[in-house]
């Protein structure tokens, strides 16, 4: 039986959102096809003309994860710049509903064992959203991305021991030991003078 077009894109769109919660939720690996596809109000036998693998419907959710992330960053940057972002990404929300959040946080170190294809999509994203940090910061900033780069990295570590850890407490102290190194971070660089260095002509 034909559908027309607009009920088939409904479908791709419904498995994705699925999908995208189902991976950063449980991972990768341990999310069935059979069990996205009943989610998604739909039988198993659907999923193959929307996605040749499951392997292309992960890499179809770590895009859609990254775009909906970088938004959200966005508009943290618009209502309170980094500390605003900083904040909301290392927040008690955030550690307790995994599934809307940072897939980076969830998935590294599935999205490390996928094809070449998807690793080489999240490096594209990753690099935008390493780009879209940096544009915020300082303008003395010297080398603003690798700030972004520790920026970054240091606020998914954090989130992930926040997570892992069982007691809250221990994981409230990380997440706000986590916020305060990343914010330290923003303060433009000094030279060994105590002298702001201003960003280099080669960036």
């Amino acid at each position: 039986m034909r559908y027309e077009k607009g009920r088939k894109d409904a479908s791709r769109s419904r498995i994705i959102e699925v999908a995208t919660d189902r991976f950063r939720g449980d991972g990768i690996a341990a999310s069935g096809l059979a069990s996205i596809m009943s989610d998604a109000g739909l039988t198993n036998g659907a999923f193959y003309p929307h996605f040749q693998s499951k392997a292309a419907l992960v890499r179809e959710c770590v895009a859609t994860a990254l775009v909906g992330q970088s938004g959200q960053i966005a508009e943290a940057l618009d209502a309170g710049g980094l500390p605003m972002a900083i904040d909301t990404y290392l927040s008690a929300a955030h550690r307790d509903n995994p599934e809307k959040g940072c897939a980076s946080a969830a998935l590294l170190p599935e999205i490390a064992r996928e094809p070449h294809e998807t690793r080489r999509l999240y490096s594209e994203h990753l690099i935008a959203l390493v780009r879209q940090v940096s544009a915020a910061l300082p303008s003395q900033t010297r080398d603003p991305e690798d700030v972004a780069f520790g920026i970054l990295a240091t606020l998914i570590g954090a989130l992930q021991l926040a997570r892992a850890v069982e007691e809250t407490e221990l994981s409230d102290r990380i997440l706000a030991a986590g916020a305060n190194a990343a914010r330290a971070m923003i303060q433009p660089h000094a030279d060994g003078e105590g002298k702001v260095v201003e960003k280099s002509s080669e960036h």
